[in-house]
């Protein structure tokens, strides 16, 4: 699937603040732009918006997210003997010295969410 989701944060560390943009190709070959605020977001689909938060969270103090960009994807698990759907995320953030970096999975394994929620959230927004 050529899909993902960006996230952007205008508030490095107000995680309740956000614009979500899903990218796709729909059947016709045109990527629409579809974009959503926190506001947008159906209330059954928010805990899996936590999970990503839970998720970015875990970086250091000193880092803040400002982007992600979140991939469905197949990875092998620990608990499985074969790969699974998850959604890996890919991190930009920033620190109060004005320092830019990215952070991956390698950085934080945390970064892959296995959870069925987080897969079902992420094509909640991609309509292939």
């Amino acid at each position: 699937m050529n899909a993902e989701i960006q996230i952007q944060f205008p508030r490095p560390g107000n995680w309740q603040e956000f614009s979500l943009t899903a990218i796709y190709q729909d059947k016709g070959g045109y990527r629409p732009p579809a974009r959503y605020t926190a506001d947008d977001i159906p209330a059954e689909q928010a805990p899996a918006m936590q999970a990503v938060v839970a998720a970015l969270v875990g970086l250091g103090e000193d880092w803040q997210a400002v982007q992600v960009w979140a991939r469905l994807n197949e990875s092998l698990l620990d608990a499985q003997p074969s790969a699974a759907e998850t959604v890996n995320l890919t991190v930009e953030a920033v620190n109060p010295q004005g320092g830019r970096r990215m952070f991956t999975s390698r950085d934080y394994p945390v970064f892959v969410l296995a959870d069925p929620a987080a897969v079902a959230f992420f094509k909640s927004f991609i309509r292939p």
